[in-house]
């Protein structure tokens, strides 16, 4: 399927083409656009997402103290600050000649992530991506909305059990490093606090309520997801290796582990490769029409070598969850392709749901461990120069790579995010779209949306920055060879649209 799309990465004279923008893609993170390339048929002759905003944070944290990175780092997002807060306070343990935390300490970031992991694939799925599945990709893109869902009475419950099952992940945050967004927990080696017994007992009290929300919202997607074939046979299906962090024994994993690369035809291609061989498994590529890089496994090279991330690729790495109510979900989800990866764009919306389910399992399984409320915090080493921490992230492997000097000053940082490991797999997505529901057809913004539809699958962060609701203005242009304007879209931020 991929290689059927190759040739609208580039397009010969390019010039002599029709241009359509899709600027900016709407409710997703940050800022990014799309361009098509058209000849006078419509046939697509390029398609391309562009991520046209700088983010610099490797260049402005040099010259600071290790200690305050991972504070200044979480300010990447605010929605997932916490998968930046743990990824560098991962690497600042091992600034500090840390390799293992204390056990209270790892199991109060641990359930520090697994509310992050909770609160954002709520937020995603409930918020974002929700409303283009219940109400249907051809609907008015202004009904498309948390919102609209809110008003509409069949939806109602839906969109206030995701809104809920968000609350109970960022109060799980709260709780550990005292603020739903930018708190301060970890500490170089450690924690710098313990879990109080009137949190515990809070939380504890949410927790059979938000395990069945999340039962009743897998329950959902599935549902959705198998009543439309074309999400699992058409919809944006590419073929891709899969890199995630596992367990020693093949496990799910979110905070630690080692890294494993399962290939498009379901074998292991590197398993417990550890975190700081990193730079040896991965290269990255430039391309000039982006301010994002390309990742690819060395190994392989950047035209066969490029891989997802993200909850789907956690399902098809891991040999299995921890946690029995996700487990069993994770057996079902794995025999829609007879034990093949599954491939599907669309999936992840699926993939996330089971990992909320397995989120709320593990923290109930922590609430009830004794080493949350007492026990040591901080452990102590020798200082090194280079500290590599990786964690998984909501949206995928999140890589933190950080160099000091002898001041204990940054020198060099490193920063690959989730949605820079999935930039090529979302480039074919859109090419897979633009050639199964644009090629040769005239432009209308029902066939335009299904591009940012595929895009949003995988929940991309193209700033880390924070999500919007989708009411935007959108204007969407179709060009000559000559530039000359034949035809414009515009959605405004009513949600209306009109043709001019």
């Amino acid at each position: 399927m991929t290689e059927r799309y190759r040739h609208l990465e580039t397009a010969a004279k390019p010039e002599a083409l029709r241009r359509v923008a899709i600027d900016p893609v709407t409710r997703v993170e940050g800022h990014g656009k799309v361009t098509l390339l058209l000849d006078e048929n419509h046939r697509i002759r390029q398609a391309r997402l562009h991520i046209v905003e700088f983010r610099g944070f490797e260049k402005f944290i040099q010259g600071r103290p290790y200690f305050e990175v991972p504070v200044l780092v979480q300010r990447l997002c605010g929605i997932c600050p916490v998968s930046h807060l743990l990824a560098a306070a991962k690497a600042v343990d091992r600034l500090v000649g840390v390799e293992k935390i204390p056990p209270s300490a790892a199991k109060l970031r641990r359930l520090l992530h697994y509310g992050q992991v909770l609160q954002s694939h709520a937020l995603h799925f409930f918020h974002l991506a929700s409303p283009d599945l219940l109400f249907g990709f051809d609907s008015p893109t202004a009904q498309r909305n948390i919102l609209e869902l809110v008003r509409e009475g069949r939806f109602r419950e839906v969109a206030l059990q995701g809104i809920k099952l968000r609350k109970f992940g960022q109060e799980v945050i709260r709780a550990v490093i005292g603020k739903r967004i930018h708190g301060v927990g970890p500490i170089p080696g450690g924690m710098n606090k313990h879990l109080t017994q009137a949190e515990r007992q809070y939380l504890e009290a949410e927790l059979p309520q938000v395990v069945s929300w999340a039962e009743q919202g897998l329950a959902l997607v599935r549902r959705i997801y198998l009543a439309d074939p074309d999400f699992h046979r058409r919809f944006a299906k590419i073929d891709s290796a899969f890199l995630a962090l596992v367990t020693p024994d093949g496990g799910h994993e979110l905070y630690d582990g080692r890294i494993r690369v399962r290939g498009r035809d379901g074998e292991i291609v590197f398993d417990q490769v550890p975190d700081r061989d990193y730079l040896t498994l991965l290269h990255e590529q430039v391309k000039s029409w982006s301010y994002m890089k390309f990742p690819y496994l060395a190994a392989l090279g950047p035209e066969v070598g490029w891989y997802r991330v993200g909850p789907l690729a956690r399902l098809n790495a891991c040999g299995f969850f921890d946690t029995p109510k996700a487990e069993a979900a994770r057996q079902e989800f794995m025999q829609l392709d007879q034990g093949l990866p599954v491939q599907a764009s669309l999936a992840y919306h699926w993939a996330r749901m089971i990992e909320i389910l397995h989120c709320a399992e593990k923290i109930g399984q922590l609430l009830a461990d004794p080493e949350l409320y007492s026990g040591e915090l901080e452990a102590k080493g020798e200082m090194r120069s280079e500290g590599i921490g990786v964690i998984e992230a909501p949206r995928g492997t999140l890589i933190h790579h950080y160099q000091i000097d002898e001041d204990g000053l940054v020198r060099k940082a490193n920063l690959i995010v989730s949605t820079t490991h999935n930039n090529t797999a979302m480039n074919e997505a859109i090419r897979q779209v633009a050639a199964e529901y644009l090629d040769g057809r005239e432009l209308n913004e029902a066939l335009l949306s299904r591009i940012e539809i595929a895009i949003r699958a995988y929940d991309p962060c193209l700033s880390c920055a924070t999500h919007a609701l989708g009411q935007m203005p959108l204007q969407v242009e179709l060009q000559d060879a000559e530039g000359k304007i034949l035809q414009r879209l515009y959605r405004q931020s009513d949600g209306t649209v009109e043709a001019k």
